[in-house]
């Protein structure tokens, strides 16, 4: 079964330069009389943190520990970008410029196309950022890891004087680099440049065997541990000392939009090395997230059930017989994407015709049908000796390969009360002509605000009468 890391014992700091992405939208039916230009109705405005906050929003959404610090000016759009951070749940230790603004990028949208982008901003000075390395090196003590997040806007004026705090305390620096300066950064655990921003370093890279070499170099030249080139549609390479490059492609089936996909790239690697994965894994995590970033509108963020959904489905393991500890992350993941979760359960000791239209009619009340099975001896205990006539382990095999079915769960108690009280299934569905108090567990399911329907049978059909029946002809 795919899991993911304990992203929530990972600790990260974010330095870096912060911005504020504000995006207008509105309807176009004219143009204007002025300019020929379209006139926009505005409808709606978005505030979105970006730069540095935005690979802090990732981290957050993954579940990690997150501080942030940059540079801000003393503007109503520094108090938005503070307010949006905090409200994530990340500490947000802004240091204000006296006399620049919020760097900001105006976006204005109409029919999901950009018709244009207004940027307001000075490149912040090193007086400005003068109090980030002094920030840097109280908050070490409580972090795991650093990422320097460079948008050449300034709060990153001295970034060997942060990598050499870091490294001189055992603690791992990631950056996102920008110019065609990279010695800046040397002494870094990882860069993440894209293709585009090495080949500004390294000169034009015709072919993979010549970015492994001129990579390697690099790495050399910097005293790097690791350099990931992200490659557009090409996908991403991982280069290492020492080992054979890694080559992952491109995984995303639609692109929507690219921004912001570094900070998703750079923020899952911070969060996955942390929390304990080698760089191949945590490579792969982060290539994979970037492909359902680039499916969002805008700058976003990658949640933990949604980066564990896509892993699952990568790994053609989103359905199946499963335990209940998996079963409560599938189900985690499945209320994220606003899924109705129906519940039945039974012995299903010999499958027939009955339980399948059952199972498909339960099926149609929501978006997935968890089975849960009673263990051999809780059959046992229900149907007396000689059952069940199939061991728990095939009778979920069978179930788990109906398509009606998403999971197959087992449960050894007598009722399945135990199971519902943890799981909480928006519906509770049982077979049979009766009122919802025969079905067991139908109060547990209620308190919570669940329903709980009863469906009517195949007639003719029973396990029971089957076994009956091949006993009489023996």
């Amino acid at each position: 079964m795919a899991t993911l890391p304990r992203f929530d014992n990972a600790q990260i700091l974010v330095v870096g330069d912060l911005m504020l992405d504000r995006y207008w939208h509105g309807s176009t039916s004219r143009v204007s009389p002025e300019a020929p230009v379209p006139v926009v109705k505005v409808e709606h405005q978005q505030d979105r943190v970006g730069g540095a906050g935005n690979v802090g929003l990732n981290i957050a959404a993954l579940g990690a520990g997150v501080r942030v610090v940059g540079v801000v000016g003393r503007d109503e759009a520094a108090g938005v970008l503070k307010s949006r951070l905090e409200a994530a749940g990340i500490q947000a230790l802004l240091i204000e410029a006296k006399d620049k603004a919020t760097i900001t990028k105006l976006r204005v949208i109409s029919r999901q196309q950009q018709l244009l982008r207004l940027d307001f901003e000075d490149a912040y000075s090193a007086d400005d950022a003068a109090g980030i390395v002094e920030q840097v090196e109280q908050l070490l003590p409580q972090v795991q890891a650093i990422v320097l997040s460079d948008y050449a806007k300034g709060a990153l004026h001295a970034p060997g004087e942060l990598i050499a705090l870091a490294r001189a305390a055992n603690i791992p620096v990631l950056v996102d680099p920008k110019g065609d300066d990279f010695s800046r950064y040397a002494g870094a655990t990882l860069l993440t440049p894209n293709i585009a921003e090495l080949e500004a370093v390294v000169g034009v890279c015709a072919s993979e065997a010549e970015l492994s070499e001129k990579g390697l170099a690099l790495i050399e030249e910097l005293g790097l541990e690791a350099l990931l080139v992200t490659r557009g549609e090409k996908g991403m390479t991982l280069l290492r000392p020492e080992h054979k490059e890694l080559h992952l492609p491109a995984r995303a089936r639609e692109v929507y939009d690219v921004t912001g996909a570094g900070d998703t790239v750079i923020a899952v690697l911070a969060a996955a090395l942390t929390a304990g994965e080698d760089f191949p894994e945590a490579v792969t995590l982060a290539n994979l997230a970037a492909s359902i970033v680039v499916g969002k509108s805008g700058t976003a963020a990658v949640s933990a059930p949604e980066l564990r959904r896509a892993l699952q489905l990568e790994k053609g393991s989103e359905r199946g017989v499963v335990n209940a500890t998996q079963l409560l992350a599938d189900l985690e993941d499945a209320r994220s994407g606003g899924e109705k979760i129906v519940f039945t359960n039974g012995c299903f000791d010999l499958l027939h015709a009955g339980h399948v239209a059952y199972l498909e009619q339960a099926r149609t009340l929501g978006d997935r049908l968890v089975v849960a099975v009673n263990s051999d001896d809780s059959v046992r205990k229900l149907k007396g000796e000689g059952r069940p006539i199939n061991t728990v382990d095939r009778r979920m095999a069978v179930l788990a390969g109906l398509e009606a079915v998403d999971w197959v769960v087992a449960f050894a108690d007598d009722t399945p009360e135990a199971l519902l009280a943890v799981l909480k299934p928006d519906i509770l569905v049982k077979g049979g002509d009766y009122d919802k108090e025969g079905v067991v567990g139908w109060e547990i399911v209620e308190a919570y605000g669940g329903e709980v329907r009863a469906l009517n049978l195949v007639d003719d059909c029973s396990t029971t009468a089957m076994v009956e029946k091949i006993q009489a002809t023996d």
